[in-house]
């Protein structure tokens, strides 16, 4: 699944055979349902068909997922608590899907009101004035959704409301309802409503949500109404800021009917098939390569340097993989430029040297991704050089991993006698492999890689160099990075 989005998305249409006034939708025989009965049917419903019930969610079938599913079924409110980047956000977005495509709605109606339930005095005279007449709209899936990022500066206007004073000045009393500017929450009646980063509200502010979550209605400014709101509400947090005394009131931890521990992927498989669904690739990487980068990421949460109550986010692996792809893509134009002195079209140029990543191209996410990873305070200053070490512990991990067995002692030996092989960011797969020549053995290094009978020049090199490193990893090469940045392996380690 792609993480890009249209900018401006488009509103569905409704179907022209839905019912479009109150007694077309009685005589269609529709019943008015719960939001939370709603997500029970459905969710059952995808249950027996063996329909899936979380597209795009990797990793949780057997922990998260069937933790979410009970507490849906049961009708609970729920929490999600977990360290950064470990999809809270996408699960929760999730949720809508289990919502019924189409639902039908008081036209006009800001909080979404159903014909057969209103809840504001207005709504209910509507319908008693119009009867079956009174026209229905119908609001689609996507539209009962909403969110808000948790932040010091939120107010309870913004998620409750307050009170509009251009209504005020337009004559109306102040104890009339229809002077009250809705928030947030009530205007997502009847879908899904998050708070990310719950924590992160005011105390004050965590107090407006309370009877939301237990008597379901709201308050604004001492009015005198009750609005019985028909919703989901789902928040996201992370463990340490919600176990803390006074980040987050206990009346509030008490009305949320499940708390639901994420976590990160928990076997390598599972990181790697993330990469591959979240990662925009500009460039061909090779699975050996993003393999390298799965195994790198874990090594870094792991790691006693880094500080374990920040985590590290699984985007944290997906931009790895964005930058060795676009440092294939560099070393393609810029090669092809060179080959072509400035001549031909660009697309003819890149075409020249296809991009392919190599393991040497991930020496570059030690420097552009530091600022992901929260440090111990007494590594200050060793950040890259930590790094770097990780990266090279997961890169002869995966070699031994995809490697172990072969006989590879064609490379070895083609370099005993004092021959020397120089790769490097802007050395070509065609340089490479010319200075490799014929190796007893290459066909089955690339095959175990994955990459056929019949790899590409560009899968060559990146399988080649992926031996080199590997074999000086494991101290049986020697390797040297000159002053212009190009690696030269040769001799023993």
């Amino acid at each position: 699944m792609g993480r890009v989005t249209a900018p401006n998305p488009v509103i569905p249409v409704p179907p022209a055979d839905l019912p479009r006034t109150l007694g077309e939708l009685r005589a269609a025989g529709h019943r008015y349902r719960t939001v939370k009965q709603e997500l029970r049917d459905n969710l059952i419903a995808r249950m027996r068909t063996g329909a899936d019930r979380f597209p795009g969610i990797v990793g949780y079938e057997d922990t998260v997922l069937p933790e979410v599913e009970r507490a849906l079924l049961a009708g609970h409110d729920l929490v999600l608590l977990g360290e950064r980047g470990q999809g809270k956000t996408r699960l929760i977005r999730s949720l809508a899907a289990l919502l019924d495509e189409w639902t039908p709605v008081i036209a006009g109606s800001v909080l979404n009101e159903h014909p057969l339930h209103p809840l504001t005095p207005a709504s209910r005279a509507r319908v008693a004035e119009a009867g079956d007449d009174l026209p229905v709209g119908w609001l689609h899936r996507s539209m009962r959704y909403g969110e808000k990022l948790a932040t010091p500066d939120t107010s309870v206007g913004d998620l409750i409301g307050d009170v509009d004073p251009i209504r005020i000045a337009e004559g109306r009393t102040l104890g009339d309802p229809e002077t009250i500017h809705f928030g947030l929450v009530p205007r997502t009646n009847r879908g899904i409503f998050a708070v990310n980063e719950l924590p992160d509200l005011a105390e004050r502010i965590q107090v407006a949500l309370l009877n939301v979550l237990e008597e379901r209605d709201i308050q604004v400014r001492g009015y005198q109404l009750r609005l019985p709101l028909d919703l989901l509400l789902v928040a996201s947090a992370n463990p340490e800021d919600y176990t803390n005394r006074g980040r987050i009131i206990t009346p509030l931890k008490d009305r949320f009917g499940a708390e639901i521990r994420t976590h990160y992927p928990v076997e390598l498989e599972l990181e790697l098939a993330l990469i591959r669904q979240e990662a925009d690739l500009v460039a061909e990487v090779p699975e050996h390569v993003l393999e390298v980068l799965a195994r790198f990421a874990r090594a870094v949460r792991e790691s006693p340097s880094v500080d374990p109550r920040s985590g590290v986010s699984a985007r944290f692996a997906i931009a790895a993989a964005e930058t060795v792809a676009a440092a294939a893509l560099r070393r393609a134009a810029l090669l092809a430029a060179d080959s072509t002195s400035g001549s031909g079209s660009g697309s003819e140029a890149v075409r020249a040297e296809a991009a392919v990543a190599r393991v040497g191209d991930a020496v570059s996410v030690t420097s552009t991704l530091r600022g992901k990873v929260e440090f111990e305070s007494g590594e200050e200053g060793r950040e890259v050089e930590i790094l770097a070490h990780l990266l090279r512990t997961a890169t002869a991990e995966t070699f031994r991993a995809r490697l172990a067995g072969l006989d590879l002692s064609g490379f070895t030996d083609l370099v005993a006698e004092g021959t020397v092989i120089e790769t490097g960011e802007l050395v070509g797969s065609g340089d490479l492999l010319r200075q490799v020549g014929t190796v007893p053995g290459l066909a089955k290094v690339l095959d175990r890689l994955g990459m056929g009978d019949a790899p590409t020049p560009a899968e060559a090199a990146a399988g080649v160099e992926f031996v080199l490193e590997g074999l000086h990893l494991t101290r049986r090469l020697g390797k040297d990075v000159t002053d212009s940045g190009r690696t030269v392996y040769g001799g023993r380690g």
